[in-house]
């Protein structure tokens, strides 16, 4: 039916949001608070809008359940995955995602795996997991509101890689440009806030039981591996249950077999071309895209960066 999605996201106003998306990605938005551009998304309250072929103008909700054939058909019965870019101009709440097992059960809904490719090339920097030897450890300095010893703050810069998975204590920080590939679920729990007012004066909510019985000390393994060849160099970035990441860097022509049931894709860099047969797509930094299952053989021309994930066959 169609072999490339091309998509257009929906944009999200956040307290915390700023301009780069609009200042470093070139998107026609006029506010100065977005903090979120939902880039790949079927999650029913902000689903893409696929702006190619047949299915132009139908949102990847509707597309993927009604056409599961340009998804492997797959038995899921939601869109696994989220693709995202975060814009900090301000510091965001100190949170924590539940695993399956506990989104399920709380919250009807799948847990929340996730991992972050930063984009922005200045200095900032992130909250990665606890300084604790044990969860009893870690809940007593959080009960203490010890926060300035229990939180762990690591730099964060462009082409840094983390991965995030469920239970870990994190929060991303002034400064940051992030794209954010994650499991496809909007359940967070809320730990700290810093004590910081909303627009009306008042506390946000908090989620300390939640937190608490979500909070894993999830030891993390850097299990990156580059190679290089001669028109390009391919990063894989995470290997997990949920979902695998790769970075393309792109010079010149390169030739590919889909192995993957489908292909999410988000362009960061530069531009180029992706052909499938007789069909060509010119792409740029701030595109994102979705290489169905009917497509087989594609080629990537040009200077360009692209970050690609695909759950797990």
């Amino acid at each position: 039916m169609q072999k490339v999605l091309m998509l257009e996201g929906q944009f999200q106003d956040k307290v915390w949001g700023g301009e780069r998306l609009k200042t470093d990605f070139g998107f026609d938005i006029n506010s100065d608070s977005v903090g979120e551009y939902w880039a790949i998304s079927a999650m029913p309250e902000a689903s893409s809008v696929v702006t190619n072929g047949k299915l132009s103008g139908k949102s990847l909700d509707e597309i993927y359940r009604n056409h599961k054939e340009l998804f492997g058909n797959t038995n899921e019965d939601t869109f696994p995955l989220l693709v995202k870019i975060i814009d900090a101009k301000d510091d965001l709440s100190i949170q924590v995602h539940p695993d399956d097992e506990m989104g399920a059960r709380l919250e009807n809904s799948l847990g929340k795996t996730e991992c972050w490719y930063i984009l922005n090339e200045n200095d900032a920097s992130i909250i990665y997991g606890l300084n604790a030897d044990s969860k009893e450890e870690a809940v007593e300095l959080i009960n203490e509101a010890r926060w300035d010893e229990v939180l762990k703050e690591v730099p964060a810069t462009k082409g840094d890689f983390f991965f995030v998975p469920a239970g870990t204590v994190h929060a991303i920080k002034a400064g940051c440009l992030i794209l954010e590939i994650q499991q496809a679920s909007d359940v967070t729990y809320r730990l700290y806030d810093y004590d910081r007012p909303d627009k009306d004066g008042n506390l946000r909510e908090l989620h300390i039981e939640k937190s608490i019985e979500a909070i894993k000390l999830n030891k993390v393994n850097d299990n990156q591996k580059e190679e290089e060849f001669d028109t390009y160099k391919l990063t894989t970035l995470t290997s997990n249950d949920f979902f695998e990441v790769r970075k393309y860097e792109v010079h010149g022509k390169v030739e590919f077999t889909r192995e993957k049931e489908y292909l999410l894709e988000s362009v960061i860099e530069g531009y180029g071309t992706i052909s499938l047969g007789d069909e060509s797509y010119d792409v740029k930094k701030g595109d994102f895209l979705i290489i169905t299952n009917e497509a087989s053989d594609y080629t990537l021309d040009g200077d360009f960066t692209m970050v690609e994930a695909n759950v797990l066959n």
